[in-house]
């Protein structure tokens, strides 16, 4: 069963819609993330409400008080630029937030199959680095973005890898995901 989604932070309100789009309704639609799936979606507002940027809406099963409906998944190439500069901004966050399940990713992280491991998928992390995480792990598990930087010599910065990748994954098609749903 795939995790129900039950709150989307909205990345950019369009009151008309989108331009050039030619289905000749003038229907608001606001781009948004959900929060726990980290997927796009596009959300309809109800009539006269107006929605502003990074602000959390119910999206659930339940009674909606600001959203009518979920439209969809948002295609990547649709993301409008206030929309990814918010998107950044929510990653950021985001990991900032919730550490401790970052952390366990470069705790946990297995390897895809016999040629590549998880945590070299993340930017500027090869196999040198991933070996070296790897038996910094087994001494201890790492506590903290900063416990990693102190424990593994010249790797590059866990957060920002980790929000990079998390971007790669929203932006662009990978291979293989680590984060996004």
């Amino acid at each position: 069963m795939t995790e129900k989604e039950e709150y989307a932070q909205v990345l950019d309100y369009l009151p008309y819609g989108y331009p050039m789009s030619n289905d000749g309704r003038m229907s608001s639609i606001a781009q948004a993330i959900g929060i726990k799936t980290l997927a796009l979606l596009e959300l309809v507002p109800r009539k006269g409400i107006t929605l502003e940027s990074k602000e959390k809406v119910y999206i659930g099963s339940d009674k909606r008080d600001k959203i009518y409906f979920i439209k969809g998944r948002l295609p990547r190439e649709k993301l409008t630029e206030t929309a990814k500069i918010q998107l950044r901004e929510f990653v950021e966050e985001l990991v900032g937030e919730q550490e401790k399940l970052f952390v366990d990713f470069f705790n946990n992280a297995q390897a895809i199959n016999t040629r590549l491991h998880r945590i070299e998928l993340l930017p500027g992390f090869g196999q040198k680095h991933t070996k070296e995480i790897m038996v910094a792990r087994e001494e201890k598990p790492f506590e903290s973005f900063e416990d990693i930087r102190k424990r593994v010599k010249n790797v590059p910065d866990p957060r920002k890898a980790i929000e990079k990748r998390i971007l790669e994954e929203l932006l662009e098609r990978q291979r293989f995901n680590l984060f996004v749903k």
